[in-house]
């Protein structure tokens, strides 16, 4: 595949929404299809522009995390837009992403337990945060090249959505990761088993 081949994200599997899902906040899979679709749309619409300036695709040159936070970022900014009982939180940092409107001030909330916190990710578990707290965590997992592909011999593919998954999780359902003596990476905790089970078991959405 080509690189302006690439640029065309892979459309949603119409039939691949969870009909039966148990969604939190008035939210809907009308609503999360709606902002997944209008991400591969402005994901295509950056990288066409990109190549016709005969420069890589957005994936391709971000480093893998700050990628994901964009995909993260998006889907906290669009859901709003189609799910107008959620907000997203004002507050710098804030917990969780997306608050109930008009229950705080501003639509700012430092840290509550009312909500629903965002993540993307490339991988299908093992998610990770910084924190361990009660939350009902949603998780967009999705498949695209990344900065580190053209050393592996890897060659241009499409982006695309591969499953949504979402569920109430508990403080018990995380896991500190920690680090040696001489790391400096970030003190970060991972999603345990318990907790992947409860969000596969309500998951949202699966391209196959």
């Amino acid at each position: 595949m080509d690189e302006l081949t690439a640029c065309t994200s892979i459309p949603l599997n119409p039939q691949g929404f969870n009909k039966q899902v148990v969604l939190p906040c008035g939210l809907t899979i009308e609503h999360l299809r709606k902002g997944m679709a209008d991400y591969l749309d402005f994901l295509g619409f950056l990288n066409q522009q990109l190549n016709t300036r005969e420069l890589p695709r957005l994936e391709s040159f971000l480093m893998p995390a700050n990628f994901s936070s964009m995909v993260g970022e998006f889907m906290s900014t669009t859901i709003p837009k189609y799910c107008h009982m959620l907000v997203k939180n004002t507050y710098h940092n804030g917990h969780p992403d997306l608050i109930p409107k008009g229950k705080f001030k501003n639509d700012a909330c430092q840290h509550g337990t009312e909500g629903i916190e965002i993540k993307a990710s490339r991988h299908s578990s093992g998610w990770q945060g910084h924190n361990a707290e009660d939350v009902w965590l949603m998780v967009f997992v999705f498949d695209a090249n990344s900065v580190r592909d053209a050393s592996r011999g890897i060659g241009p593919k499409p982006f695309r959505f591969t499953k949504v998954v979402g569920a109430q999780i508990a403080k018990s359902d995380w896991a500190f990761s920690g680090r040696s003596a001489t790391s400096r990476r970030t003190i970060t905790a991972s999603v345990r088993r318990s907790g992947y089970e409860k969000m596969e078991a309500n998951w949202i959405y699966r391209s196959e």
